[in-house]
């Protein structure tokens, strides 16, 4: 277990102290919206490390993002909508599930972790093929392959296909660890068995330079963290030998990805159909075809933002050519907070300019403060959801709940704990959301009750450093902190000393949630 990791169980095992031996039990679900009980089509686009900020309709300055600006203008565009964490894989995890992260000890995993949603787990694309839908999967996983000790030259398994998806087009964890493969379904794509793969986190196997034995071999300069094997001129965290056959190109990565997604539309336009498209960009290596090279004022970082624009608007556009955007649910979101210096110099810092990528917020990736999970979120569904912009709180773990609503799937006892079914409020319908919602980071928990946010305190100090050389106020403190973001939208003002008795209550609210979910 990680330092991230043990410092949170900490805090999850502190807060459950003195909780008994409650049940767990599924939250109290809100009445359906009427009239809302279609199978349309559902087409998630989850960006990677996209800021509140990031886009033109949230503000951005110096990259121009047409195609999701005509989504925000014709859709719901929410300014208060989280991530459940501040980083991927519990994020994802979250999305998926239905459930905390910290549930099932969910972290930021090596490329070579087991699947930490194991076969028979509930998720959201085993609830949609119980009311008819075709599930697929392309993008970024992060969420693990198999049972430990993955032989990549083998079926690699469990996955997405066994826990409810039919199809999948994976990068196996992320673009800054290896593999640096495609896996399509169970197999590697294009692996020669005379060539096969090895992996290892713990050692240098194959024999590929590192970036620390030929720093001159790579082409962007890297931390020690990000400098092992170089593969296509980029040093990544891990070591592999074998499978030239099979290596990816980064700059591939916008017209492979959105081009099995379009495959995958095609193969289903006459039925239902649920798509997961999750995106690697905007995370590092920053690596953005040519044609997208130049393209804004901020260097890499701006050049990913106007590519994965071009992504989810191509697919949107294919959806329309086939007749069928009309009858397609579409929520385009983050799974969590920016970063700017994320192990790789690419300009990030210096090219920012004007822009502010987590907006008014404060923190970033793996912060506790609002702009870790606070992201931008824009739900559109032409001639279904008005155009308009809701402040309601909102949570990506709500997913699951909301869209059972949607389809008429009655949830099991303990199915999706902590989802709630907030449909109403994603299609606009209803103004006042969640009221209430954890935020987990790698170090601490916020806690938004109202326009009150908590941040539990913490003396917990192994990020500390981690945090500094990414520039983020991580919010970890020994003492409590308390935000009214009525008045304080940007978490200047700590009032915790003034109100004792609210942090008391929400101390005790927050172990009621971790034993029991939301009720």
């Amino acid at each position: 277990m990680n330092k991230t990791l043990t410092s949170l169980a900490i805090i999850v095992a502190s807060m459950l102290a003195g909780c008994g031996e409650s049940a767990v039990q599924a939250p109290q679900q809100t009445a359906k919206v009427a009239n809302q009980s279609s199978t349309p089509n559902i087409v998630i686009f989850y960006i990677d490390d996209l800021g509140y900020g990031d886009i033109g309709s949230y503000g951005a300055i110096g990259v121009q993002t047409p195609a999701l600006d005509e989504l925000a203008a014709n859709g719901v565009r929410f300014t208060d909508a989280h991530s459940s964490a501040a980083t991927c894989t519990p994020s994802r995890y979250s999305l998926l599930t239905g459930e905390h992260g910290f549930r099932s000890q969910a972290e930021i995993l090596p490329g070579d972790a087991p699947a930490i949603i194991r076969p028979g787990k509930p998720t959201l694309a085993s609830m949609l093929k119980k009311a008819g839908y075709a599930t697929g999967v392309v993008g970024k996983w992060h969420l693990g392959l198999g049972d430990g000790d993955v032989d990549w030259n083998q079926d690699v398994k469990p996955g997405p296909l066994e826990i409810g998806f039919d199809y999948s087009y994976l990068l196996p964890a992320t673009g800054d660890r290896v593999p640096t493969v495609y896996l399509e379904n169970h197999k590697v794509v294009n692996l020669d068995v005379s060539d096969p793969i090895e992996v290892s986190y713990s050692q240098k196997v194959g024999n590929r330079p590192t970036r620390l034995e030929r720093p001159e071999l790579a082409r962007v300069v890297a931390d020690t963290q990000h400098s092992e094997t170089i593969i296509n001129g980029v040093s990544r965290i891990g070591t592999m030998g074998g499978g030239e056959s099979a290596l990816w190109v980064d700059e591939e990565f916008p017209d492979v990805f959105t081009g099995k997604s379009i495959e995958f539309i095609r193969a289903n336009k006459d039925k239902p159909f649920f798509l997961f498209h999750s995106y690697h960009d905007i995370h590092v290596p920053r690596l953005p075809h040519p044609r997208f090279q130049g393209v804004s004022d901020m260097g890499p970082r701006g050049d990913a933002i106007v590519q994965m624009d071009w992504m989810t608007g191509r697919v949107v556009d294919e959806l329309e050519k086939l007749g069928i955007a009309d009858n397609t649910l579409v929520i385009f979101t983050s799974d969590n907070g920016p970063v700017l210096n994320d192990g790789y110099q690419d300009q990030a810092v210096e090219l920012l300019g004007e822009h502010k990528p987590s907006g008014p917020f404060r923190g970033g990736k793996y912060s506790a403060y609002e702009a870790g999970t606070r992201v931008p979120t824009i739900v559109y569904w032409p001639g279904k959801v008005a155009a308009s912009v809701s402040d309601a709180l909102v949570s990506q773990i709500d997913m699951y709940a909301s869209l059972a609503a949607l389809v008429d799937v009655e949830l099991s006892e303990g199915e999706a704990m902590d989802s709630l079914n907030t449909l109403d409020v994603l299609l606009g319908e209803a103004e006042s959301g969640r009221t209430e919602l954890i935020e987990e980071s790698v170090g601490s928990f916020g806690f938004r009750s109202e326009q009150w946010k908590y941040i539990v305190p913490t003396t917990d100090t192994s990020n500390t450093e981690f945090l500094v050389r990414k520039d983020i106020e991580g919010g970890f403190m020994a003492e409590a902190q308390l935000f009214d973001l009525s008045k304080d939208l940007s978490e200047q003002n700590n009032i915790a000393a003034q109100h004792q008795d609210k942090i008391l209550a929400m101390d005790k609210r927050i172990k009621d949630i971790v034993a029991n979910g939301y009720q």
